[in-house]
């Protein structure tokens, strides 16, 4: 029996997300929940240290739905990026922004950050994780197979843990799968129960 759905029956939970993995993962802690989404403006401060912007924005996001949130509703944003030598790697452009990314990456490691807001009794309480991730080296042909099969436009670092380069293109991780994914489960499941007593 999941404790979470219990705790939850009394609220309306809200994923404020277009992400469709973030839809799937969050079904396996959550029976019940409704999805909104919104084009927010995700610019961050260049004097923001690395290590917040993914919660920076996740707040954001939250701050942007605080206002019509009602009492008996959670709501939870989340935002990933990609992290390469100090440098964020968003979604890509094109097919030549993907390829230069995953080229960048072949044969290195590089971190992933979620940030997660979660809207409770009309305050935001947020958090993140990372997990580091390591890639085989990739070869040209490689790359741009999978650019061409699985075109990965919509993901940071253009690239999905859970389709063909995760399969094949994934070295090591330390770290939560899911998050690499766009939700900490983990970290998500027990932090709602911790707010929900």
């Amino acid at each position: 029996m999941n404790l979470l759905n219990e705790k939850t029956n009394d609220y309306d939970v809200v994923l404020a997300s277009k992400s469709p993995r973030r839809h799937e993962l969050l079904s396996h802690i959550i029976k019940e929940f409704k999805i909104v989404s919104a084009d927010i403006n995700e610019e961050f401060s260049p004097n923001l240290n690395i290590n917040e912007i993914a919660q920076y924005i996740a707040k954001k996001k939250a701050n942007y739905y605080l206002k019509r949130v009602k009492s008996n509703e959670i709501y939870i944003t989340a935002d990933t990026i990609v992290i390469l030598k100090n440098k964020i790697l968003g979604k890509p452009a094109d097919e030549k922004d993907a390829f230069n990314m995953l080229k960048s990456l072949s044969d290195k490691s590089h971190l992933v950050h979620t940030g997660v807001s979660i809207i409770f009794n009309k305050e935001v309480h947020s958090f993140y994780d990372e997990t580091k991730v390591t890639f085989y080296p990739l070869t040209d042909e490689e790359i741009k197979d999978y650019i061409n099969r699985c075109k990965p436009f919509d993901k940071a670092g253009s690239y999905g843990i859970q389709d063909w380069m995760g399969f094949v293109g994934i070295k090591k991780m330390e770290g939560d799968f899911f998050n690499v994914m766009g939700l900490p489960l983990h970290k998500l499941y027990r932090k709602l129960n911790s707010l929900l007593g």
